[in-house]
């Protein structure tokens, strides 16, 4: 690591000594571009500084995470996102000077452009105000040929032995931690020239998953077009594609095979070519290489005093931050054990597989002592704090810090590291680790860059630091993956667990806006096929069962009907419970009820779409809210059922025709006042009111 952050202060140093001399480079263009059209930034906009913070990181953040780096400035609609990867067939110095350059080059070639991707000799360089990591983009490849002799009677055999090659080549990188691979393969039975060998090497950007990874390669390998063999047939021994999310290379005997050259020994110094001798020089050319000389010579050392100063800086921080973790510790160590008296609870833990214990001390360090500036939020049992685990490559975390002292946060955190811990799903949210001990308790989860689904529906604006409004076809997306998560953990995994509160500020949006259920502190398992439970009250006013309320029992039918309400919640844009300018409160189930038995059930779509939305999905999740969402425990479908209505594999429901006439009232907070009644009322009305 350290090696390559000198590589790039080296790369760095020489781009400036050689513009004090006059020496300076033309810009560095890519091979390919594509610069957005619309929607441009200005000037010193919020958007510009954030955009120029992420790019004066890029290079020294891929230089310590193997040439690769993906991350985010700025919050809201002037959020950034950003990724830089060097290519697979550069060596270290390439990749070090395109890791510098395009990033500092990039906003002349693209000026004012929100949404730019940028593929160059070495590296490749994309950013965009929306997210795109996890996504392979797969439009028009920068493509070279290599031409050679004529080799019009083997072009059969090159084009089954290029497809089997690349294609095994594809499913060996997916496998791969790096998503790269190269390999040989002779053709035509090996009695061609050269020994009848082809060679090829095969890499994508390490944010795509596995089948991404492969979809993409895949996608240019079966490319005719882009091979282009009609015209380059009888003569090509060679081809390099490069895409904004894979790359692809191929060569034919005489090259040999490819190396893999990335992630790249450290460079040593000696390596680095001196610069040539200056011709003969005049009185006046003489002056100027001394002028530049002691220009090149001061620039050296004030560069190396600064970077001096900065590890001495760094180290003292450093210091300072193990001293006050291994304080902690011990107070932490010499503190009465969090599970005084409940030794049985203490062993479940420590036998309790996946999620790691962590000291306080790794934690401490990880969030800069529990900073303000890493601080993400604050909740009910305690705040949530962002942290980068260097043990862990640096990976981005999240940490929740139940309050001292909270009995009720105590038993939270406890049913969450006994639950989730044992959970796999890919729409759950994953538990990473886990710290207790005198009085101290924390988790540890991966980092959802997006936040909640709350904060998108209900906090959107066009104010700075807001969520952008999230549209349809994401909304519906979120809703499928939310119910796939309920479903694994109703009717999928070994026992039932009820969630008992699940609502739009529990599911978490990761860099894809893809659903993420959590918070498991009022889960309970139970056993497949058991009715009710009777235990203490816990939920959320307005996503509570009714029955909850009044009886005390809880099942998976309270789950669903929590469930309903947040499908009526992310279709309409609105809150549960309402409370109208004259003080009247509404539950949202009600109104939606009302518009439905009058066969205007689409008029309860969130305005703020202005109809940008599928009729046929907007009315399949406004029924099945309602169908989830139902009074009577035994008129509310499983979870497996709602599902299947929302993925289309079933027909809509019938539901009464007539509103039920059980009202609400219990999910409405009893602070509001006794006065309270269900009143028909404009939409538009309570978003004012709102």
């Amino acid at each position: 690591m350290a090696s390559r952050f000198l590589l790039l202060v080296v790369v760095i140093f020489t781009l400036l000594c050689r513009t004090a001399v006059g020496q300076s480079d033309s810009l560095l263009r890519p091979l390919l571009s594509n610069c957005s059209t619309t929607g441009n930034y200005t000037d010193g906009s919020l958007y510009q500084r954030n955009l120029a913070d992420l790019l004066a990181r890029m290079p020294a953040a891929a230089g310590d995470n193997g040439w690769f780096y993906t991350g985010v400035a700025g919050k809201g609609r002037h959020k950034v996102f950003g990724l830089i990867m060097c290519y697979a067939d550069s060596n270290a110095m390439q990749c070090a000077y395109c890791l510098a350059s395009a990033p500092a080059g990039i906003t002349k070639i693209c000026p004012g452009n929100r949404d730019v991707s940028a593929s160059y000799n070495a590296c490749l360089l994309r950013y965009s105000d929306k997210p795109f990591f996890s996504m392979a983009d797969t439009s028009e490849p920068f493509t070279t040929h290599s031409l050679a002799i004529d080799r019009t009677d083997e072009s059969a055999a090159l084009d089954d032995g290029r497809w089997g090659l690349m294609n095994q080549l594809a499913k060996t990188a997916a496998d791969s931690p790096l998503l790269l691979a190269n390999g040989s393969a002779p053709y035509g039975g090996g009695t061609a020239p050269a020994g009848g060998m082809m060679h090829g090497q095969v890499q994508c950007t390490r944010d795509l998953t596995a089948a991404q990874c492969t979809s993409c390669l895949t996608r240019y390998i079966d490319s005719d077009r882009l091979w282009d063999w009609g015209q380059y047939r009888n003569n090509a021994v060679g081809l390099t594609i490069k895409g904004y999310s894979c790359f692809l290379r191929f060569n034919i005997g005489e090259s040999g095979a490819f190396e893999l050259t990335l992630p790249p020994l450290p460079p040593r110094v000696a390596a680095v070519p001196p610069p040539p001798p200056p011709p003969s020089p005049s009185v006046s050319t003489g002056l100027k290489i001394g002028l530049s000389a002691a220009g090149s010579a001061t620039l050296f050392i004030v560069l190396g005093l600064a970077v001096g100063l900065l590890l001495r800086r760094r180290r003292r921080r450093s210091v300072r931050l193990q001293t006050t973790a291994a304080a902690a510790e011990r107070k932490l160590e010499e503190g009465s054990d969090f599970f005084n008296g409940e030794p049985e609870m203490e062993d479940e833990f420590e036998k309790s597989m996946g999620p790691k214990r962590f000291s306080y001390g790794e934690l401490a360090i990880a969030t800069d002592n529990f900073s303000d500036e890493h601080k993400l939020g604050e909740g009910g049992f305690g705040s949530v704090y962002r942290g980068f685990l260097k043990e862990m490559n640096n990976l981005a975390v999240a940490i929740k810090r139940v309050s001292k002292g909270s009995k009720q946060g105590r038993k939270e955190y406890a049913a969450e590291v006994r639950i989730i811990s044992r959970l796999r799903h890919r729409n759950l949210v994953q538990l990473i680790g886990w710290c207790h001990g005198g009085g101290e308790l924390l988790l540890i989860y991966e980092l959802m860059p997006n936040g909640s689904l709350d904060a998108h529906l209900h906090h959107s604006s066009h104010n700075d630091g807001a969520p952008p409004l999230l549209p349809w076809p994401v909304r519906h997306e979120i809703v499928l993956g939310a119910a796939s998560a309920i479903l694994y953990l109703h009717q999928e995994w070994e026992q039932c667990v009820v969630h008992r509160d699940i609502k739009p500020s529990n599911v978490m949006l990761d860099a894809s806006f893809n659903a993420k259920l959590g918070d498991f502190g009022l889960a309970r398992l139970v056993d497949h096929g058991r009715g009710s439970h009777t235990t203490d009250l816990a939920g959320t006013t307005g996503y509570m069962d009714p029955e909850c309320t009044s009886t005390g029992s809880f099942s998976t039918t309270s789950d669903v009907y929590s469930f309903g309400v947040l499908l009526l919640e992310v279709a309409t844009g609105r809150r549960p419970v309402v409370v109208l300018q004259d003080g009247t409160a509404v539950h949202l189930a009600q109104r939606v009820w009302e518009l439905y038995e009058r066969g205007m059930v689409l008029h309860a779509a969130d305005p703020r779409l202005n109809g940008a939305f599928d009729a046929r999905e907007m009315e399949c999740m406004l029924v099945v809210g309602l169908w989830c969402a139902h009074h009577d425990r035994g008129l509310r479908p499983s979870i497996r059922q709602a599902v299947s209505v929302l993925r289309f594999e079933a027909s809509l429901p019938s539901l009464p025709e007539r509103t039920p006439s059980v009202s609400l009232l219990s999910s409405v907070p009893s602070f509001i006042g006794s006065e309270l009644k269900f009143i028909k009322f404009d939409f538009d009305q309570t978003h004012n009111a709102q």
